[in-house]
């Protein structure tokens, strides 16, 4: 059913106004995204042949939605395993003291990123970060954390979802390779920002009182988990990579880990219930995001691609990868850049950001998240030029 006003379709308008219940309604936003999508659906099913198009659709994207299901279920035990083995607890204390505690473990999960999933990246930081600081982290701190996971998977092919479909089209890794200079000048905005803000909301506390035991069965379940993630990732792209659209191989993977290792220390299993929620609702949203009839993006340039990374934020990056692998012509490291940056300015606008908000509700508010993480796309703009001054616009096709 084609359905236009002032030009564009309805669908838009039906996707906006999800948007706006998310941002507005963030206590209700499971239930805001799950009927949009309804609404979206029943739209769909509405017009000439929609049951086929809708069904044709999903037999195409349900892998990428399973996948993000096991994913952030997955790294929700991972965290509990992590925060049972006691390191969160031993960490701040080899951090410096002051502001710097701050800055240095946001370059930890920027590291870490790059060898990690971002969402993994995320996760761990802000395991760290409630123990660093007693359970007072600020939406601005949280907003900084999911932008140093993403910035730090925007160069690798195995940090993000999005430079791994790059990698799968084709592109050599060295093609995005470039995105961390842009990333390194936004982490020198958003970084520090983030670290001062902290500081100054509750400044970072070592542990006292007696040695902390650690559990080293426990910290060796974790460095399996990520290793089995990594292996499954790289053995995937690299050596299987039809694969990635036949099942949901690296949710498999992760889960396998998990399952096995639960035969040495069991996690609590509690926590799959909240973190379900917010997988649904990524769900929800990226599979709205889907349906839009988007059949193509602006011809490329440094103008548009600098667009994408702002709509990012909202209009899910995954999608909008696709259609510019499909597009051709695009300077790979900059868009790279911009859909793995850009989706850290509101906390739905990744998947990194929905999962560190199930270890913190309170950071569901976009209203707070964008006032106090205002770094974050100041540091994305930054980024965005340096990257532009540093290389120029060098568009390649796949």
């Amino acid at each position: 059913m084609d359905v236009n006003f002032l030009g564009i379709p309805l669908e838009f308008y039906l996707f906006g106004l999800t948007l706006a219940g998310v941002a507005l309604a963030h206590r209700q936003a499971l239930w805001v995204s799950l009927a949009g999508l309804a609404v979206i659906l029943a739209f769909k099913l509405a017009g000439p042949g929609g049951a086929t198009l809708v069904g044709a659709h999903f037999a195409h994207g349900w892998v990428l939605l399973a996948n993000l299901f096991l994913l952030l279920l997955g790294f929700s035990v991972l965290a509990n395993q992590f925060e049972l083995s006691n390191a969160p607890e031993a960490i701040p204390g080899f951090l410096p003291r002051g502001w710097l505690g701050g800055l240095v473990l946001l370059a930890l999960i920027f590291m870490l990123s790059i060898f990690l999933d971002n969402i993994a990246g995320a996760v761990v930081g802000g395991v760290v970060a409630r123990h660093a600081y007693r359970g007072r982290v600020s939406i601005g701190f949280l907003a900084a954390i999911v932008a140093a996971a993403n910035a730090g998977g925007a160069g690798s092919v195995i940090g993000d979802t999005t430079t791994t479909m790059i990698w799968i089209a084709g592109i050599s890794p060295l093609a995005v390779a470039p995105a961390f200079v842009g990333a390194a000048a936004a982490f020198a905005v958003f970084g520090v920002g983030g670290a001062l803000h902290q500081h100054r909301y509750e400044p970072i506390h070592p542990h006292e009182g007696d040695p902390v035991v650690l559990d080293w069965s426990r910290i060796g379940i974790v460095m399996a988990m990520l290793v089995a993630l990594v292996a499954t990732n790289i053995g995937v792209a690299g050596f299987a990579p039809q694969l990635e659209h036949l099942v949901p191989a690296l949710g498999l993977g992760l889960w396998a880990a998990i399952l096995v290792t639960a035969l040495i220390r069991k996690p609590d299993w509690k926590v799959l219930w909240p973190a379900s929620t917010g997988a649904v609702f990524l769900i929800a949203l990226v599979a709205a995001a889907s349906l839009m009839p988007v059949e193509t993006l602006p011809a490329p340039s440094w103008q548009s691609t600098f667009v994408i990374g702002i709509v990012a934020a909202a209009f899910d990056n995954i999608p909008l990868t696709a259609l510019a692998l499909q597009q051709g012509g695009y300077d790979w490291a900059l868009l790279a850049y911009v859909v793995g940056l850009g989706g850290s300015s509101l906390w739905f606008g990744s998947s990194a950001g929905v999962a560190l908000t199930n270890l913190f509700p309170e950071g569901r508010s976009s209203v707070r998240w964008v006032k106090e993480g205002w770094y974050v796309p100041v540091g994305y703009v930054l980024g965005f030029f340096v990257m532009l001054w540093v290389f120029g616009w060098t568009p390649a096709r796949v």
